[in-house]
């Protein structure tokens, strides 16, 4: 592609790099010039534009962008009409942004002409909500530079991993000063998150906070719900506390306990015996406000597999806003007391 200073008399079919502006005619960028424009131009006394022009291994921005689009573009997503060199995705369905963000990192390092920028992965994103955008920077890209693009867009395509209506078994353990309007509140708040999956909650069970019952409430709940969460009175401090204590007398296992995210560090990820996702809720979950809970619990109604493995890759952008309902705000230091996280 040729850039710079053109002289009006050589000027047409060349591409508009900054606008102009003179009486009777605006030429924007990107316009491409034309013999009138040519004419006005001369006769307001403009002798040169500055301007692009193709050359044969060039391919037109509009129609790279839209060629970068499809190949990285996988299911649930649509693509805008590309314009300007830009082409935007959207979802076709409610779900998780799933992107891998190593090999979305390859296609932008291979010609600073292509770029591609998305929402940060494993997002929540609804129907018709705008998930990533090609852009391609000057106004053509070599056909060389395109073809690797869209090799590497192909190895890196964008997904959204659809909700699916599940059924959620709830449980909620009792300790005196607990008010039973806390508990219900909680249920209210968690049926709003599951809204958005289009899931529910099948059963909630209410017990004292002792592993003895909690244990045969949590079989209860996983024989009749796809997913199990346990709502405590009192914060997960350990591994052998209630909650996970009664996880394992029911049979079940625990996969993780903790989580970098705050609000959100006492989070327990485990299995019950049939081998269903089971949620020991952290107390930030009691609050509307995004924390580490909505993270896990949206993955789990998409399909999205949750490990480990991924849990402790949570901690970049981990430190999410302070929420009023934490007893211990976190600028305040923390006492010989544990926060409720």
């Amino acid at each position: 592609m040729k850039f710079g200073p053109i002289a009006i008399d050589h000027a047409e079919g060349a591409i508009v790099a900054h606008a102009v502006r003179r009486p009777g005619l605006t030429l924007k960028k990107g316009d491409v010039v034309n013999r009138m424009h040519i004419e006005t131009l001369r006769a307001a006394g403009v002798g040169e534009i500055i301007a692009a022009r193709l050359e044969a291994d060039d391919v037109g921005e509009d129609e790279a962008a839209l060629a970068m689009a499809r190949a990285i573009a996988g299911e649930n997503l649509r693509l805008d009409t590309p314009f300007t060199g830009r082409c935007n995705l959207f979802a076709t369905r409610s779900g998780v942004f799933v992107i891998d963000p190593a090999r979305l990192d390859a296609v932008n390092a291979l010609d600073e002409a292509i770029t591609i920028a998305t929402l940060p992965p494993m997002r929540a994103v609804v129907d018709g909500e705008m998930v990533a955008t090609v852009k391609i920077i000057p106004f053509a890209v070599p056909r060389a530079a395109l073809d690797a693009g869209l090799a590497a867009a192909r190895n890196a395509r964008l997904r959204v991993a659809p909700f699916r209506p599940m059924s959620v078994g709830v449980v909620s353990t009792i300790l005196p000063g607990l008010k039973p309007s806390t508990i219900d509140k909680t249920a209210r708040i968690l049926q709003d998150r599951l809204d958005r999956a289009g899931a529910r909650i099948a059963s909630h069970v209410k017990v004292g906070h002792a592993a003895e019952e909690l244990a045969p409430a949590i079989e209860q709940a996983a024989r009749s719900s796809d997913l199990v969460i346990v709502f405590g009175a009192s914060a997960i401090t350990d591994r052998r506390d209630v909650i996970p204590a009664a996880v394992e007398s029911a049979g079940g296992r625990i996969e993780h306990f903790g989580m970098p995210v705050d609000p959100g560090n006492l989070l327990l990820l485990g299995r019950t015996r049939e081998n269903k996702p089971l949620i020991g809720a952290p107390g930030c979950a009691r609050s509307p406000k995004e924390n580490g809970f909505d993270w896990v619990l949206d993955r789990l109604l998409a399909g999205v597999g949750v490990a480990s493995a991924d849990i402790v890759r949570f901690g970049a952008g981990g430190l999410l806003m302070e929420i009023v309902s934490r007893p211990q705000p976190r600028a305040g230091g923390e006492s010989a007391e544990e926060s409720d996280g």
